[in-house]
């Protein structure tokens, strides 16, 4: 199968600084967007160090099996995978921290991750925080990942509905993010492509203005090659104040 890839960014309305970065390797099936946290342009080199670094060991032959939790002779494929990602994810997060340690400037940076990997005819999804994955398929629009959250917590546990949690101050809260929180359980799952899966990759600069009924929208009625532009000026357009950037894959014959 053939992989195409597009992704748009802005640093949106308020910041000058995008604290954004992403990543397409269609050679490779890697796609990942990065949103980073902390002040003085720290956002910018935790997102940065994320992509890096996942970059460096998910592409290349880097993994140390002491640092696993997997024994790769009896690991089926999907396991192997799933724990390359977790083990990227954290060495990404100590990375992070180490540099936070080491320049007082970036202090208490981190970032949210979103990866896509995608190889032997399957998906492979990882995050942490609270950038998010979509698939479309069949003109349905699945969401992916769930926000790693203090307003997801709530949702879950049933104190907050979702249409509430869109209006409730501080709903960006993190229970988890890459670097600041040190190690991470980032949430992984696999699934098999097939052609015409449209995958979206995007930071909370889309999904806070827009809601998964708008996204579904525009993607109906938008080329998989324009979309990413699409949905960041829909995202602008809707109030959209934050750094924006959405990524997107198509699945083809090829």
């Amino acid at each position: 199968m053939k992989l195409e890839a597009c992704a748009w960014t802005d640093p949106g309305p308020v910041r000058d600084n995008n604290e954004d970065a992403y990543h397409l390797d269609e050679d490779n099936g890697l796609f990942i967007v990065a949103d980073g946290m902390g002040g003085h342009a720290a956002g910018e080199v935790a997102s940065r160090i994320a992509v890096e670094t996942l970059r460096e060991l998910l592409t290349g032959d880097d993994l140390d099996p002491d640092e696993t939790r997997l024994d790769r002779q009896v690991g089926d494929p999907g396991d192997v995978l799933r724990e390359r990602l977790r083990y990227a994810m954290n060495q990404a997060s100590a990375r992070i921290r180490k540099e936070s340690l080491d320049h007082a400037m970036y202090a208490g940076m981190g970032t949210t991750v979103a990866v896509l990997l995608i190889e032997g005819g399957q998906a492979h999804v990882a995050h942490v925080g609270d950038s998010r994955v979509y698939l479309i398929r069949d003109g349905t629009l699945a969401r992916l990942t769930r926000d790693h959250t203090v307003v997801q917590q709530e949702i879950d546990a049933g104190r907050l509905t979702p249409e509430l949690a869109r209006t409730v101050p501080h709903r960006n809260y993190l229970t988890q993010s890459v670097g600041y929180h040190g190690p991470v359980e980032p949430d992984t799952i696999t699934r098999p492509i097939e052609p015409g899966d449209i995958f979206i990759l995007c930071s909370d600069g889309v999904t806070d203005p827009l809601d998964d009924r708008q996204i579904a929208a525009y993607a109906s009625d938008s080329d998989a090659t324009d979309l990413a532009e699409r949905l960041v000026r829909e995202a602008l357009a809707g109030g959209g104040e934050d750094n924006i950037t959405a990524v997107v894959v198509r699945v083809s014959d090829g």
